[in-house]
């Protein structure tokens, strides 16, 4: 007799989404993320990469004209075959997005109570009372006084703003957090409280968190599992520590090396960065896209486009260099040799 499955659905199961805008720009291509409830998943990558498109193609948020397919099956419905009132509804309540830049995402005439009170009514069904007390709540839990609900955004400073954004995300109680660049123009200690504060909001809630951001250092200590994308693609995918001190794609070490780290002297003077920028969404390169700034690239990888494939048992990486059980995208033996044949 057969056994029932008991494993629990993911909170969050996106496949194989593809975002193309309205001028042809290919901005999200074939990727495939799951996130369940109570995990953090990071995502990073440059400008241009499409980190923030996906995070908007997840709630249907693109402008008009944009061709989106996939699945993005959210608590086991695909949002992207929903009818207009579904989408609404699961905007809060399923999951919700704190945007990058706070006071360009709060209106600057309104009190920050009425902005939060806004989704409460509308999806809540609350009254007015009872969403004024759920919106000094949420304003405690977030770490500012119930007070300053009649405030206005020029009011406060950068930190509480992001701070507002956040009670706003949770109005609802949703069981999804899209943050996109939460810490954007904030000071290194504001950064690390607003850190630390959507991590704890996210533990103490069983949340299913997706933070996005370019700087792997900021992911590794936030998050459980890493994705790094390029030009539109998930390049490499794995427990975000491990990513962030033993990349396995060439572009994954050459974020990871971006940046100095603490008590290691000799970082501040290595050579850091890559050469160019990110392609063209619109335009982009044959093979590899990686391949025109990749320091081991080979002749095959100009023609030839690479799928993720395990490089070991908890670690995807797409590149022709890795092999299961590689330590990561070194030359292979007889590499060099081809290499030095062109």
């Amino acid at each position: 007799m057969n056994t029932p499955s008991t494993q629990k659905a993911p909170l969050l199961d996106v496949r194989d989404l593809s975002v193309t805008y309205a001028g042809g720009a290919r901005a999200v291509r074939g990727v495939n993320l799951t996130v369940d409830a109570g995990q953090k998943l990071g995502i990073a990558g440059e400008s241009g990469c499409g980190k923030s498109t996906l995070a908007l193609a997840l709630l249907r948020l693109l402008p008009a004209g944009t061709k989106v397919s996939g699945r993005i099956l959210l608590n086991g419905e695909d949002v992207l075959t929903m009818k207009w009132g579904q989408v609404r509804a699961v905007r809060w309540a399923g999951a919700s997005i704190v945007f990058q830049g706070a006071m360009h995402s709060l209106n600057a005439v309104h009190r920050i109570g009425d902005q939060i009170a806004e989704p409460i009514l509308l999806h809540r069904k609350a009254t007015p009372s009872g969403a004024k007390k759920k919106v000094g709540e949420l304003l405690e839990q977030v770490g500012l006084p119930a007070s300053r609900a009649d405030s206005y955004p020029h009011e406060l400073s950068g930190g509480q703003r992001q701070r507002v954004m956040i009670a706003m995300a949770l109005a609802c109680d949703p069981g999804l957090i899209i943050a996109d660049e939460p810490t954007t123009a904030l000071d290194v200690m504001i950064q690390a409280q607003i850190l630390r504060l959507i991590e704890q909001l996210v533990s103490e809630q069983d949340l299913g968190l997706i933070m996005i951001s370019h700087d792997l250092a900021v992911l590794s200590d936030t998050c459980d599992r890493l994705a790094v994308m390029y030009a539109g693609r998930v390049v490499e995918e794995g427990p975000a520590s491990r990513v962030y001190e033993d990349a396995h794609h060439p572009y994954s070490k050459a974020l990871s090396g971006a940046f100095p780290r603490i008590g290691d002297p000799a970082s501040r003077f290595a050579p850091r960065g890559l050469p160019g920028d990110p392609p063209d969404p619109s335009a982009l390169p044959t093979g590899c896209t990686f391949h025109p700034r990749c320091p081991v690239a080979l002749d095959s990888c100009t023609t030839q486009d690479q799928e993720l494939r395990e490089s070991d048992a908890l670690r995807r990486a797409a590149c022709v260099l890795v092999e299961p059980g590689a330590a990561g995208a070194a030359p292979r033996q007889g590499a060099e040799e081809a290499r030095s044949t062109t």
